[in-house]
């Protein structure tokens, strides 16, 4: 069975966490490392926006500044996504394109590198799987607990994406801009309609460590791999320390549009 790497659940900022993403990408281009699956948690909570956003249309930037929330630029695609430290398990996979577990369509890709995602789910006892018209989500009945992004460079692909243990809809739309036209308390109707976490499913909560297994199990299962633990190299925590200074924490790439 092929052996990829594991870097296991931890916890940075989001400006290291979008930086230490790049740099797992990067050195997979360069031969570096294997093929590589991680897990990881916000701390302080955090707003991410897609690559071509702007982040004046679609944060509160006052209300981030005040809660001590961080606000970081993805290189991936998809809409800002609101990450709680208490309430979000965020993957990352890193893989050449042309590997066999990965369908050259794009839409099947996404598809093939969270299907790990709905088997950890059916592992905690619910019953998950990919949106018909909207592939990269995942979701329980007709509710949504995961989304997902891609980014592709030089033949690899970096895919991360959000699992939800719960959801603070009101936290959430305080560090978001209410659309035009809209009222806050509608938004917050609106995802309590549409979105659903764990613990809200199981009706109790889960430790991390439980939630961490069943992913772990089911990428394993999901790409007939099996992960080995390892940390990030040297080289790694070096390109993502240089990418967290000269990138991500700067506002030259989070304001550039």
């Amino acid at each position: 069975m092929e052996e990829w790497r594991l870097i296991d659940l931890d916890i940075y900022d989001g400006f290291m966490n979008m930086a230490i993403d790049e740099a797992i990408l990067e050195a997979r281009i360069k031969g570096l490392v294997p093929n590589t699956i991680r897990f990881y948690r916000w701390s302080p909570s955090a707003v991410s926006i897609g690559v071509h956003q702007s982040i004046y249309q679609e944060v509160n930037l006052e209300a981030c500044k005040r809660l001590g929330v961080d606000v970081v630029r993805r290189i991936t695609g998809g809409g800002a996504v609101y990450h709680d430290f208490e309430g979000e398990i965020t993957y990352s996979v890193v893989v050449n394109e042309n590997h066999k577990a990965v369908p050259s369509n794009v839409a099947d890709s996404f598809v093939a590198l969270s299907k790990g995602l709905i088997y950890a789910l059916n592992r905690l006892g619910l019953n998950a799987h990919h949106g018909v018209l909207h592939c990269p989500s995942i979701f329980i009945g007709r509710k949504k607990i995961s989304g997902n992004a891609q980014a592709r460079r030089r033949g690899f692909i970096l895919q991360h994406g959000t699992l939800l243990l719960k959801v603070d809809a009101d936290k959430m739309f305080t560090v978001l801009k209410i659309p035009p036209g809209k009222t806050k308390e509608r938004m917050i109707r609106s995802v309590h309609a549409k979105v659903t976490s764990i613990y809200s499913e199981l009706k109790h909560n889960v430790d991390f460590d439980e939630i961490r297994d069943a992913l772990v199990e089911g990428f394993e299962k999901a790409l007939n791999i099996k992960l080995i633990p390892e940390k990030l190299t040297s080289e790694e925590l070096k390109l993502a320390k240089k990418l967290k200074e000269t990138k991500y924490g700067r506002k030259e790439w989070n304001f550039k549009f």
